[in-house]
């Protein structure tokens, strides 16, 4: 029997429309997946948390390129904003204001400076659901970067640092603060290649002279739970100052590694595995605070 074109036509847009529908059926079921983690029990958990990160001292948003490029792999939502890197009040309320631009749950990332910055931005912050400090200086209240790390040796970084006086438009003067550029390798990221620390010695971004004496107003570490990396050969910050703030911050998690005060550079995988973790124990509800 022979089928008209006609006919064929009307068939082949039928089974074209269905295939269609079931594309769609598909796309629909699928979709809330890209918002929430899945498991082996099929509860779908949580919403995935943005991720936010912050750097520090003599760097900019681009140190954190590396573990950007993992975490979105991974499908998640990522934010490095810039540090303004001129101390405590300004550069806390800077990322206080950024944070309340994101809605929903935030794990909150700071690296060496940036760890300071990100314990008081989150002070009061009850979408910030973690904290996570990559070689970073975590102060108390009433405490500042000089008063904490008194407590231990000096880092080599100390005795590598020089001072740029600075006038702004207003005809108000302030003191920047650099690495000295034939150190920095040795005593900020020994375990880069001498061609990456170069340009990062001729790129680096100094810190304002006071943000080393502010005082921190509040501290977020006393009630998130915390997550700390500890780089072992670290010469910027005192390792034994790293692990200290570990354990009086009640970390939930402290991860060791052979690297310099650069790991999220150095070792990128290590630091978004921390993260990750700590995003995961939130989307499955375990990050109560012990």
């Amino acid at each position: 029997m022979r089928i008209s074109r006609k006919s064929r036509r009307t068939v082949h847009i039928a089974r074209w429309g269905a295939a269609l529908l079931a594309l769609s059926g598909a796309t629909s079921v699928l979709a809330p997946d890209t918002a929430r983690a899945g498991g082996p029990s099929g509860d779908p958990g949580r919403a995935k948390p943005t991720i936010v990160l912050v750097h520090g001292a003599f760097a900019d948003a681009s140190s954190w390129n590396g573990v950007v490029e993992r975490l979105q792999q991974n499908g998640y939502t990522v934010a490095a904003p810039a540090n303004p890197l001129r101390g405590i009040p300004e550069d806390s309320t800077y990322l206080a204001s950024f944070l309340k631009s994101i809605t929903g749950p935030i794990v909150l990332v700071g690296h060496s400076y940036g760890g300071e910055v990100i314990s008081q931005a989150a002070v009061g912050n009850d979408n910030v659901k973690a904290l996570v400090y990559i070689n970073a200086i975590m102060p108390d209240t009433g405490e500042s970067f000089t008063s904490l790390s008194a407590k231990f040796a000096p880092a080599p970084l100390t005795k590598a640092l020089k001072q740029v006086p600075f006038r702004n438009g207003d005809r108000s003067t302030g003191t920047d603060v650099y690495v000295q550029p034939d150190l920095l390798r040795r005593v900020f990221a020994a375990d880069l290649p001498t061609s990456r620390t170069a340009v990062l010695a001729a790129t680096q971004r100094p810190i304002a002279l006071s943000a080393f004496t502010d005082k921190l107003t509040g501290a977020a570490w006393r009630n998130k739970p915390v997550y700390v990396l500890v780089g072992k050969q670290d010469q910027a910050i005192n390792p034994d100052l790293e692990r200290f703030e570990a354990k009086r911050a009640n970390a939930r998690k402290t991860v060791q590694i052979d690297s310099s005060h650069v790991s999220l550079v150095s070792h990128p995988q290590a630091v978004k595995d921390l993260i990750t973790e700590a995003a995961e124990d939130y989307i499955w509800g375990t990050t109560k605070k012990s």
